[in-house]
């Protein structure tokens, strides 16, 4: 029997609480693309997205009509770029971007990401040379996004890359200046990256993967919060139970969309990434969830155990719901994507040190943060440092995308548009990190990456 109740709070979730599935997106493997000969390589690549992905937008768009649900964003990932590019000869990889976002252009998708090099444990030639590549690669295209692995729990933290990463986001930012720098808005650098992830910057399509494979993001902050709202004053156990059970209907409608997607596009389903993921719109803010659990402003003193309790409660609910879970799944802060997170900015309670602390828990890590566009390269680098040492002593995924917006100074506001929203321009910490980057080298994995061998010895 249909219960009607349940209908009309999904319609209540979609039209007054702004509930949306964040992104369909379609993993491809270009693995069967290599060629020597880079034209030829980039032919392939180009053919098989188009082959693969040439319905994802149209039957994106029937289950949005269908269903009533929207879907803001129809998304590509592929197998990282620098690894299908290395067979080759060629010096730059500009070109393989531009044929990415010809494809993606041709196809009407929103992003394609996967110009991406994995070097948490060294640098192969290709990575060199993609690496190298980013800043052009993202000047000269709309739709790609790049990333960069530089760490991981099992080996550590390549510093080399960490070092590189902050001079090349240090030009991204230069060459889009009169953008805003939103090169750097397309360029996460990462630590424990995931190869199912969905959401861009950072997907990309593990070789691990399928040959093709439909991953499914959901949104939902603005549901969860007004959830909160009727239990105000109760207990915090209270709270996470009731965040466990909105989680649960959220992510029954993301596989809902997942399975139809799947379906129609005659290709397997793989995860639901269970990530609550705001907007600039006011009513759609992680920020706005914690301080309805009794937090006068984000960034009070309680912000990081607040979303310690969000983040698991999302994830208990969300494991509940689907089959398949993945990607980064937890809640995402990212501050100019966030009305909340920027007014508590702007109001002085929350700065770049609580955030950091915050990364220790949310879903990835210090998300769409602006800085002064005069920071030192060595500056970025070392705040990457930091977030990618949590990541590895935590066993868990941590990024960093942020923005040295060239002619803006602290408490400035930066426009970037769309989902990207505006950000201010936060302030940092301006002592000298520059003799410690220098030093480059592998910062070792912690000793309990060291987990493939029983220690236990019962002879």
């Amino acid at each position: 029997m249909v219960n009607t109740n349940n209908i009309l709070e999904t319609i209540k979730m979609i039209g007054e609480e702004k509930l949306d599935i964040r992104t369909i997106t379609m993993g491809i493997s270009l693995l069967d693309c290599i060629d020597s000969d880079g034209n030829k390589a980039r032919e392939n690549i180009y053919n098989k997205i188009i082959r693969c992905a040439k319905d994802l937008v149209k039957v994106g768009n029937e289950i949005e009509a269908e269903f009533g649900i929207p879907i803001v964003n129809k998304r590509i990932s592929i197998t990282p770029i620098s690894l299908i590019a290395a067979a080759t000869n060629e010096e730059n990889y500009v070109k393989f971007a531009e044929v990415l976002d010809k494809a993606a252009n041709d196809l009407g998708v929103n992003f394609i990401g996967g110009f991406s090099a994995l070097v948490h444990k060294g640098y192969n030639k290709g990575d060199k040379i993609l690496i190298k590549s980013i800043p052009k690669a993202l000047k000269r295209t709309s739709k790609v996004c790049a990333s960069v692995n530089i760490a991981s729990t099992r080996s550590g933290i390549n510093m080399d890359a960490v070092k590189e990463i902050g001079e090349i986001i240090k030009e991204c930012a230069d060459l889009t200046a009169h953008e805003n720098a939103i090169a750097c808005a397309k360029l996460v650098v990462f630590a424990n990256a995931v190869e199912d992830n969905p959401f861009m910057a950072g997907a990309f399509h593990g070789v691990g993967e399928a040959d093709t494979v439909i991953n499914v993001g959901v949104s939902g902050p603005g549901v969860v919060q007004r959830a909160l709202e009727k239990v105000k004053g109760e207990p915090l156990d209270v709270v996470a139970e009731t965040i466990k059970k909105t989680a649960f209907k959220i992510t029954r409608i993301g596989q809902l969309v997942a399975n139809e997607a799947s379906k129609r596009l005659v290709v397997p389903f793989g995860i639901v990434d269970l990530s609550l993921a705001p907007t600039p719109a006011v009513g759609d803010s992680v920020a706005h969830i914690l301080e309805t659990m009794g937090l006068e402003s984000v960034g009070a003193h309680g912000t990081t155990a607040a979303l310690a309790i969000l983040n698991d409660a999302v994830k208990k609910g969300g494991v509940m719901a689907c089959s398949h879970v993945g990607g980064l799944s937890g809640a995402f802060i990212p501050v100019s994507e966030d009305a909340e997170m920027i007014n508590a900015v702007n109001k002085g309670t929350l700065n770049l040190e609580k955030l950091e602390a915050m990364t220790a828990i949310c879903s990835v890590g210090l998300d769409m943060i602006v800085i002064p566009g005069d920071t030192k390269a060595s500056t970025i680098s070392a705040i990457i440092a930091d977030e990618a040492a949590i990541g590895v002593i935590n066993n868990k995924t941590t990024a960093v995308r942020i923005i040295p917006a060239p002619g803006y100074s602290e408490g400035d506001m930066v426009q970037f548009g769309g989902l990207l929203g505006s950000g201010p321009v936060m302030r940092i910490n301006e002592a000298s990190s520059e003799e410690f980057i220098k030093r480059g080298g592998r910062i070792p994995a912690p000793i309990h990456s060291f987990k493939n061998n029983d220690c236990s010895n019962d002879n």
